[in-house]
């Protein structure tokens, strides 16, 4: 376990690679396709937008980017809802983007109420106080909080310009600064009538359109490579067997089930149907996956080797306990330990792991420091890894790709642009993909086992341990018994049978036990806590069966405030 100590000078440049991971719940019903929630366009026409955009602008950089099945087929039907709707007349299934193209705005207080609160869900330094117009229109707003029968005496025009800033607000920084027709919008400021908010429209449109085929076109160029999670998110190890989260924490309290019935035929439907649609929409093959949260464990890792994963990602911490429990452990060294990639004994794949401190940088600390000092930060660390690295060293630096931009100045503009510019230039640093690193290194040290775990803390107490997070668990065992008795029966079949597999799916996904837990904020806890259990009682409809009456109760309530008001975390315990 040793580094080879060859001068630098003899070395080839440091491998650094950077990936973006992107997610979305699927916060679509699959019965009457509308949306509960705006989240997956938002950030579209936001993160999505500006990220493939900075890519394009520097040629001589490379990047990793991993997109989660579902969040492609939402961005795929939100751009034809639009292109419908301004073609001819069809309804927007999303109820905030749909009220920034009505002929009037809502009438009733109780609907006047929501959609200005919508409309304060923003970052209050970056995008809402950031603009003058929309700040006092915020204020207004909050007023009105206190005074809720003053919204029947507010203006259409009020609404109408808060909810078309609310998407100017939203938009990336590269379209603000290169699209003239938002410009012009800008620089209106106010009394915006129907044909504007049209136009803004049309151009949302415009960018969900064009979105995949930017990344893909980036992709066949060779310029980014592309990655999958499995379909809808789910924590694989945990389908396979919910005893693994004593793995790395002995003592986690889990449900009172005997585990998750017929795990292993669910993680091979996420991925395959992740793997088809992902080829559906980039017209290839993936090289690899990046877990669910980075979630992995030895039959993980084994199912990833036989569907022709050629790597895999997750977290520093699930290779620290990896190695602890070997005895390969060097705890007092230069951790040189981190910076390569390891091989399962009996799998072809190759596993990386993300390098917290680096990461979490970029996700949690470089937020309010100057672009310049924050990427000089950065590369100092490199430049320090790279005096100690050995032939086969790989830094990896994997972060989610959408949330962390809008705590930053513009977007994160300064500091992407010169993240890029200054990594490409660098000397002793080559930005390179995953893929690249397997073809070149073929002979990476072997892990007899692997602890199973996450990229958060090393364990998945992230998503199940506590009271709620296992009420959840529960619900979730109690469907899937329930769907397994009726196939048994050959009363459900056809397509009813594909659509409860879907929506069965969704139910599976990762996001729903992320947000429960008293430590998360209580509006955010709230939102997907009841799109969880909407979520459920859908599959029970598919099954034709009454929904339980715990489905009926509110499952988690949040009072906390976590950084980055817990979109994200850190990557080892101790931080958040």
């Amino acid at each position: 376990m040793c580094a080879d100590r060859t001068p630098r000078a003899a070395q080839k440049p440091l491998r650094v690679v950077l990936c973006w991971h992107m997610h979305q719940p699927q916060y679509r019903d699959v019965v009457n396709r509308s949306y509960r929630l705006p989240w997956t366009y938002l950030h579209a026409i936001k993160d999505y937008e500006d990220m493939v955009a900075h890519l394009e602008d520097a040629p001589d950089a490379k990047a990793v980017v991993n997109f989660a099945p579902v969040l492609l087929e939402q961005i795929d039907d939100y751009a034809q809802q639009v292109r419908e709707y301004l073609q001819g007349g069809q309804e927007i299934r999303d109820p905030l983007l749909a009220t920034l193209a009505a002929e009037r705005m809502p009438e009733d207080i109780a609907d006047r109420r929501r959609l200005a609160e919508a409309c304060l869900r923003a970052n209050e330094s970056h995008l809402i106080e950031a603009y003058p117009h929309f700040h006092v229109l915020a204020q207004m707003v909050r007023w009105l909080r206190d005074q809720p029968a003053g919204f029947r005496y507010q203006s259409e025009a009020f609404f109408a310009d808060l909810v078309t800033w609310y998407h100017l607000a939203w938009l990336g920084e590269t379209v603000r600064r290169r699209n003239k027709r938002v410009q012009a919008l800008l620089d209106k400021g106010q009394g915006f009538s129907r044909g504007d908010r049209l136009e803004l429209l049309g151009i949302i449109g415009g960018l969900l359109d064009g979105l995949l085929p930017r990344y893909r076109r980036l992709a066949e160029a060779g310029r980014v490579e592309l990655a999958f999670s499995p379909y809808a998110h789910p924590i694989m190890p945990l389908l396979l067997d919910l005893q693994v989260a004593r793995e790395a924490v002995p003592d986690a309290l889990l449900p009172d089930v005997r585990g998750y019935p017929g795990g292993e035929e669910r993680v091979r439907w996420h991925l395959q149907r992740g793997l088809e649609t992902f080829e559906h929409y980039f017209g290839h093959r993936p090289a690899g996956c990046w877990p669910s949260e980075g979630g992995i464990s030895t039959a993980t890792v084994r199912l990833l080797a036989e569907h022709g994963m050629r790597w895999t990602a997750s977290g520093e911490n699930v290779l620290v306990n990896s190695l602890r429990e070997a005895g390969e452990l060097d705890e007092n060294g230069e951790r040189t330990w981190l910076h390569r990639p390891y091989r399962l004994e009996g799998a072809d794949t190759l596993c990386f792991f993300r390098d917290d401190g680096l990461s979490d940088a970029i996700g949690f600390r470089y937020a309010d420091w100057h672009s310049d000092d924050a990427v000089g930060e950065f590369i100092h660390h490199l430049e320090n890894i790279a005096a100690g690295a050995s032939p086969d060293t790989v830094v990896s630096v994997i972060l989610d790709g959408e949330n962390a931009w809008e705590y930053y100045p513009a977007n994160g503009y300064h500091f992407l642009t010169s993240l890029y510019r200054r990594l490409a230039a660098h000397p002793g640093i080559r930005l390179c993909t995953f893929a690249e690193c397997v073809d070149e290194l073929s002979r990476p040290p072997q892990l007899s086992r692997i602890v199973a775990g996450s990229w958060v803390y090393g364990s998945f107490s992230t998503w199940i341990g506590d009271e709620d997070k296992n009420r959840g668990w529960a619900l979730l065992v109690q469907a899937k018994q329930r769907l397994d008795e009726l196939i048994r029966e050959g009363r459900l079949g056809g397509e009813r049978l594909e659509q409860a597999l879907e929506q069965l799916a969704i139910c599976e996904g990762s996001d729903w036990c992320w947000w429960f837990g008293d430590y998360n904020p209580a509006d955010v806890v709230g939102d997907f806590e009841a799109l969880y259990r909407h979520h459920l009682s859908v599959l029970y409809g598919l099954m034709d069966e009454p929904a339980p009456e715990a489905l009926g109760q509110v499952l988690a309530h949040g009072s906390g405030h976590p950084a980055a008001g817990g979109t994200m975390r850190h990557g080892s315990a101790g931080q958040d």
